[in-house]
């Protein structure tokens, strides 16, 4: 029986140029393989959970207007700039 909390195995197949493209990723921010799809699906997952909360949100209090939509771009420019997280507040 494996000692620990092991990570549960996937196999997956992709397209041969993602598939060179993951192995360049990988290899230039010196990770592995394995690291690199699980930093890709976590971002990808965050960025699904926050689309959804956007779209719980105006469903409730309506859609975000163009300037609404301008001025959080402008705020997340911000900060960003200052090195900081776009998610910070």
């Amino acid at each position: 029986m494996p000692r620990g909390n092991p990570s549960p195995k996937l196999a997956i197949t992709v397209d041969p140029d993602v598939h060179e493209k993951v192995l360049e990723a990988a290899m230039t921010e010196g990770i592995s393989v394995s690291a690199w799809l699980t930093n890709a699906a976590r971002h990808a997952l965050l960025a699904r959970d926050g689309l959804a909360a956007v779209a719980e949100w105006e469903a409730e209090h309506g859609e975000l207007t163009d300037a609404e939509l301008a001025a959080a771009r402008r705020r997340v420019t911000r900060q960003l700039a200052a090195g900081g997280r776009a998610r910070s507040a």
